[in-house]
Parts: structure tokens; C-alpha cells; sequence
């Protein structure tokens, strides 16, 4: 079966760049992976081909060769592709695996993955519980936290050597900042345990810090908390988390806020909701009351004559401000009718007389329902 053209193979034009061909064999490899596709032929097949295609492509004589002469110039002996997984296959794979695995096989020069004989630890992210009420929630506000830290030695400036002193090549990586070790078929690759990455040792450590580049300190930090934040958002500061390991980049702090419960308002997205019990008279015969709100004002609720227990009344824009917005939520006020208690003498019989003179425009829902109950047992 004749071969398929390098350049169809990868789906790039003849003219690409190395990045484009990069680019494109590695996506095609994530998707034709054999452990991706465990037992799939087809698969293995493409894998070894854009595997081929790509080993040739980004060796500039090759691909001015395959330019030329197209596959005509790898036979008799002329090379040897990966689609047989030989030596140059762990070349090509090299690249895919360093972009994919690179951030658990140690860390790159600015601490975040990848290989490299400089490469310095980056510190660890921290967390912080803030919790805020439901009024600062809504208005918003400055806070200062205290965090307990890893900060920069000063008096290294976070070199971990002592002042005045100089560096020497590590004897345990000659430098390198990586160490090999064969484990049967295969060589791993990790960070060095000595000089962890720098590829260097320091002559004298720093008598502050003891070598590490930093030191335990309690940070004190201002945090803008916006209007409008929901109960379990995480703010993200940038580098304000622990230090670095010898001048390594910092890490990041994440702070996540918590609402406390509010005595009168439940909150819901933007929305807020509020039960209040209203006198049973007034439910009937209507009325109005004033309830707090949480900007420090008051709103007026009026009862509409015949309310029903359990109705809500909507308070448009009185709810929670909408984060990064100038839009409002709602408050929705439920109405609790409470049945009287404790009567008198004189107040049962004007229930009393009531009942007598109540019809079934009075009471339409439950006469209706008792009307079909009596049917039902009617029948």
C-alpha cells in the first residue's frame, strides 16, 4: 500500500512552519494514542504514521530531502522512520510527552514544569477562609487578612547562599539539574534530590535562612471584597502565596468567602426572600407594615385584602446588587397568616357570629374542596 504524503498525513500545507507541525502532530498523537485506544488497530496505525510523517518533517535534511525526492528518499536504507518505533521515534515522542507530562516530570526554569538545569521550585498556592455577613455582601468593603507565610529572605534575597559567598557545580547532576536512572525498558528522567533542579550547590548557606531562600513570616494584605459576592466564591491573588524555594517564583493565594446566615433574609443568586407573619384580620380586611433592607432603608409591604397564607410580595431592584453589574435582585416578602389564639370570650362569639353569617364567596377554595370531598364519598 503506497504511502500517504507527510504533509496530508499531519493536515498542515507545504510551507509550515515548526510550531505548525509541532502543533499538529501533537494534537493527532493525543488522539491516536495506543492508550487512548487500547485494542484499536486503525489507531495504532495513524499513530505510527503521523508519528513517521512528523519525525521527518522537523528534521530540516530530512524534510529537504523528502521535499525532493518524496518517500523515494528513505528507501534502500536511505532511513528509518518511527513507524517501526525505532531510536528516532523517542526523539519525536520527546516533544508530545514534554508537553503533556511535563508538569509531573519536575520543574521548569519559571517552576512550573518542564526540564532544564536552572529550574527553580515554585512556592505553594495558599487558602484562606474569609467569612463576611450578608450586609458586607451587599455593600462590599476592604478587609485585611494576617497570613502566615513564606516570604523572601532578605538577607540572601532569596538565594539561599550566605552573603559574599559563591556557587559550585553540583557533583550529583555535574551541573545538569536532572538525574537518569533505567527502570527495564525504560529511562526516567527526574528533578536532582541534591541541588533540587539548580544544577548548582551553594558554598555556605544563609545563616537566616538556613539555605531555603525564605522565611516564616505574617503577611498582613488588604482584600477588595465586590458587592454582590455569593457564599463560596474564590478570590484569586497572584503570587501572594509562599516564596519560592531559593529565589523560586511565589505561588498564589486563594481566598474563599463564606455568607453567614442572616436572622431575616435568605439568599438566592441576586434574589432575597423573607417569611413574615401577618395578623389573620389583616390578611382579611388588607394592611401594610414597613421591613428592614439591607442598604440600611426601610420598604413598605401592603396586604392586599383576602391574602392567602403562603403569598409573596415582590419588592423590585431590594434584593442583592449583581456582581460587576448596576442591576439589582428582588426581595420577595412571604406572608405567614397567623391563625389567632388564646380568645376570649367575647372574640369567639364574634368568630362565631362570623361563621354563621360567612358564605361561600368568603371562603371559595375550601367550600369548593369539602363540596368535592362530598361528592367523593357520595359516589
Amino acid at each position: 500500500m503506497a504511502k500517504r504524503d507527510f504533509y496530508e498525513v499531519l493536515g498542515v500545507p507545504k510551507g509550515s512552519d515548526e510550531a505548525a507541525l509541532k502543533s499538529a502532530y501533537r494534537k493527532l498523537a493525543m488522539q491516536f494514542h495506543p492508550d487512548r485506544n487500547p485494542g484499536n488497530v486503525e489507531a495504532e496505525h495513524k499513530f505510527k504514521e503521523i508519528s513517521e510523517a512528523y519525525e521527518t518533517l522537523k528534521d530540516a535534511q530530512k524534510r529537504a530531502a523528502y521535499d525532493r525526492f518524496g518517500h523515494a528518499a528513505f528507501q534502500n536504507g536511505g532511513g528509518r522512520g518511527p513507524a517501526g518505533f525505532g531510536p528516532e521515534f523517542s526523539s519525536s515522542m520527546s516533544d508530545i510527552f514534554e508537553d503533556i507530562f511535563g508538569d509531573f516530570m519536575g520543574g521548569r526554569a519559571d517552576g512550573r514544569g518542564g526540564g532544564g538545569g536552572q529550574s527553580r521550585l515554585r512556592g505553594s498556592d495558599l487558602r484562606y477562609n474569609l467569612e463576611i455577613s450578608l450586609e458586607e455582601a451587599f455593600s462590599g468593603r476592604t478587609v485585611e487578612i494576617d497570613v502566615p507565610t513564606l516570604v523572601t529572605c532578605n538577607t540572601c534575597e532569596g538565594s539561599g547562599a550566605k552573603p559574599g559567598t559563591g556557587m559550585s557545580t553540583c557533583r550529583h547532576c555535574n551541573g545538569h539539574g536532572k538525574v537518569r536512572a533505567a527502570q527495564g525498558f525504560f529511562t526516567i528522567e527526574r528533578t536532582c534530590p541534591v541541588c533540587q533542579g539548580r544544577g548548582q550547590m551553594m558554598d555556605q548557606p544563609c545563616t537566616d535562612c538556613g539555605g531555603q531562600g525564605r522565611r516564616q513570616e505574617n503577611r498582613t494584605l488588604s482584600v477588595d471584597v465586590p458587592k454582590g459576592i455569593e457564599d463560596g466564591t474564590r478570590i484569586r491573588l497572584a503570587e501572594e502565596g509562599e516564596a519560592g524555594l531559593r529565589g523560586g517564583p511565589p505561588g498564589d493565594l486563594y481566598i474563599f468567602v463564606s455568607v453567614r446566615p442572616h436572622d431575616l433574609f435568605h439568599r438566592d443568586g441576586a434574589d432575597l426572600y423573607a417569611r413574615v407573619p401577618i395578623a389573620m384580620a389583616t390578611a382579611a380586611l388588607g394592611g401594610e407594615f414597613e421591613v428592614p433592607t439591607l442598604d440600611s432603608a426601610r420598604a413598605r409591604v401592603k396586604v392586599a385584602p383576602g391574602t392567602q397564607p403562603g403569598q409573596r410580595v415582590r419588592l423590585k431592584g431590594k434584593g442583592m446588587p449583581i456582581l460587576r453589574t448596576k442591576d439589582f435582585g428582588d426581595l420577595y416578602v412571604q406572608l405567614d397568616v397567623e391563625t389567632p389564639q388564646n380568645l376570649t370570650k367575647r372574640q369567639r362569639e364574634l368568630l362565631e357570629e362570623f361563621e354563621q353569617a360567612s358564605t361561600r364567596e368568603n371562603s371559595p377554595t375550601s367550600d369548593g374542596f369539602f363540596a368535592k370531598l362530598k361528592s367523593l364519598f357520595d359516589s
